[in-house]
């Protein structure tokens, strides 16, 4: 049985590359507004203070912001996709167990839960495997 949006262009390599521009601009734009968050509302010495609270090195608040910024700019653009997804995995899978772990699965829990942030980390490995797309400057 063939897909009903087949016609219309759905799951054709085109669409593919496509949706592989979509959804890295969107995970690049969602690092950029954490990073955003973190520098603008939280600022860096409460981040800092935050991830020490968390039994993390208040250090690493600042390498998760320039990853965070690093790496939703090498997103947008579409520079070295595949690894650059890969690479900001465990930012968010750190977020998923440290910060948001112990408030339980659902987002909307006090604290936020772990489902978002496990989801991000989902779709930055689908991304890895899908590349960069559409109007990325490097391949993959």
């Amino acid at each position: 049985m063939t897909n009903i949006l087949q016609s219309l262009g759905f799951g054709s390599t085109n669409s593919i590359l496509t949706a592989a521009l979509l959804l890295r601009v969107a995970l690049g734009a969602l690092f950029l507004a954490h990073a955003w968050l973190k520098v603008f509302v939280f600022t860096p010495t409460g981040a800092a203070q935050y991830f020490a609270s968390l039994g993390v090195p208040g250090v690493m608040a600042y390498v998760t912001i320039a990853a965070e910024v690093l790496g939703g700019f090498a997103l947008i653009l579409g520079f070295q996709t595949s690894l650059v997804a890969l690479l900001l995995i465990p930012v968010l899978l750190g977020a998923a167990i440290l910060a948001h772990g112990p408030n339980g699965f659902w987002f909307t829990n006090e604290g936020g839960g772990w489902e978002y942030p496990a989801f991000w980390a989902l779709a930055l490995l689908v991304q890895s495997l899908l590349g960069g797309g559409l109007l990325a400057i490097t391949k993959g």
